[in-house]
């Protein structure tokens, strides 16, 4: 089965309950094992796949997360629309709890994340500017304002910090991100756009806030039940939202300037990229071979 929307689920998110004529698919790819099966179905009868990002239980850390193997199964399954589901704390005093975020923009704050399919022989460069595909970001943001649930406050800009983990940030670490204009922090998203762009597949993020990050006042009266409830209410929201999405897209699939990322982004010649590295990225290159 192929389908050309990918769900990626976050803490919480680690199934679709709209979807039907499910069918699991394991793959293997060049760059090893995804976190999961991917979930093939339909919602309200248009072909997607899921993924659960830490696996369906939650065993992977952040950093152990296979982003490329993960990316790669996407594409081979078809998919050019990539919505990613995560939960976030929040940098600033206006995006609450249960508000939703749209990031338009991404800090890199992780060390031990490999972040590109290339090397072994071939060198790439994509534009980078504008992180997430606007065109997939404004069908996302509208259907969370028509929805208009309760609750929830759309953000449909910002700024997501992507730190390593697994550690929360020290109160320096996130007075330091407030004042470089951080919206939103979290563990998981700048490698899977990075890697969504370089596989020509347009990205967004919805972006789930759970709690105030530790720069807030009253951060010490949060508690973890506070956390895991509200994040039970966003994964509730999270569903009715994708599912809108999903709908949008298949009727009226945006134009992506992503899908052509690599068009001008690969300096190596490829009659000189090693055989090996060729096959490897077949998936990736084959249009321009």
């Amino acid at each position: 089965m192929t389908a050309k929307i990918g769900i990626i689920g976050g803490s919480g998110l680690y199934k679709m309950d709209a979807l039907t004529d499910v069918e699991e698919v394991r793959l293997t790819t060049p760059f090893g094992d995804p976190s999961d099966a991917f979930i093939c179905g339909k919602i309200a009868g248009v072909p997607v796949v899921f993924l659960a990002r830490h696996g369906r239980n939650h065993h992977l850390l952040p950093t152990e997360i296979p982003f490329r193997a993960n990316i790669y199964g996407f594409k081979s399954l078809g998919v050019e629309y990539l919505l990613s589901a995560s939960a976030v704390g929040s940098l600033q005093e206006q995006v609450k709890p249960l508000d939703m975020v749209v990031p338009d923009q991404f800090i890199d704050r992780t060390r031990n994340r490999i972040s590109t399919f290339f090397g072994d022989g071939i060198v790439a460069h994509i534009g980078f500017a504008d992180p997430v595909c606007p065109a997939l970001a404004g069908v996302l943001a509208d259907a969370i304002a028509d929805l208009n649930l309760p609750d929830v406050t759309l953000h449909r800009q910002g700024t997501y910090v992507c730190m390593e983990g697994p550690a929360f940030s020290t109160l320096a670490e996130s007075n330091l991100y407030r004042s470089w204009g951080g919206t939103v922090i979290g563990m998981t998203n700048l490698p899977e756009a990075k890697l969504a762009r370089e596989a020509e597949i347009a990205y967004a993020t919805l972006a789930l806030v759970t709690d105030y990050d530790c720069w807030h006042p009253e951060h010490d009266s949060v508690t973890v039940e506070m956390i895991i409830g509200n994040l039970q209410r966003n994964v509730k929201n999270a569903q009715a939202i994708i599912c809108e999405t999903v709908k949008r897209l298949h009727e009226h699939p945006p134009a992506s300037k992503a899908h052509r990322a690599l068009k001008n982004a690969i300096l190596t010649p490829l009659d000189k990229v090693p055989a090996a590295t060729k096959e490897k990225l077949h998936l990736l290159l084959a249009k321009y071979l």
